[in-house]
């Protein structure tokens, strides 16, 4: 069994999101050889995008907020208040730093356990026509392509598209996933739950 998954799979993991107990699942499951895990390659280097995106607001933030403490603390009375707020602006910027070391594990642990597939020009090109077919983002439109490219090697096995992203909850989208015998799974937890009931092995890998 073929289970795919998109850029909010590794988030998820990376920064211990809600449903990261569910995502965790699925790698040992992959590990034990009860499913086989494909994430584009474009899902490995998305996320990057969003925590330094992240990162660059937490330190406006900082400094802004640092700012505003500096002209509170001038009046004597309001100083011993502030060694609180201080620590706060601190933990903006700590905590972008472990995110991103979080994120480096889980990508290289991804790439040990799962099967990468990876961006091409010909994904490039198709993601431009289901950009438009769906109205998807060009990102989105990247992840989709890139599904339907290894779906179109090996439809012939039941595959699963575990996403929580909306923009995939589409009938459209649905019914051309499903003409590769493939269906969509709308969060983590119910992927663990397709995963942990099922009888399918990993099959073999769609080279």
């Amino acid at each position: 069994m073929n289970v795919y998954v998109e850029s909010n799979f590794v988030l998820e993991l990376a920064l211990q999101q809600q449903q990261s107990a569910s995502c965790e699942s699925m790698l040992h499951q992959c590990e034990e050889g009860r499913c086989r895990i494909l994430v584009p390659a474009y899902c490995l280097a998305e996320p990057h995008e969003t925590l330094t995106r992240r990162r660059k607001e937490r330190t406006t933030m900082k400094i802004e907020l640092d700012a505003q403490l500096e002209q509170i603390a001038r009046t004597a009375a309001n100083a011993p208040q502030l060694s609180g707020f201080r620590t706060v602006t601190d933990l903006l910027i700590r905590s972008t730093e472990q995110e991103s070391r979080s994120l480096d594990e889980v990508s290289d642990r991804l790439q040990r356990v799962a099967e990468v597939i990876p961006l091409d020009a010909s994904i490039l090109h198709d993601s431009s026509r289901y950009r438009r077919a769906h109205r998807l983002s060009p990102q989105d439109a990247i992840v989709y392509a890139s599904v339907l490219t290894y779906l179109a090697r090996g439809y012939e096995q039941k595959s699963y598209f575990v996403s929580r992203d909306r923009h995939f909850d589409d009938p459209d989208v649905v019914g051309e996933l499903g003409g590769f015998n493939c269906e969509l799974v709308r969060s983590f937890d119910h992927g663990r739950e397709v995963i942990e009931r099922s009888d399918f092995r990993a099959g073999p890998r769609l080279d």
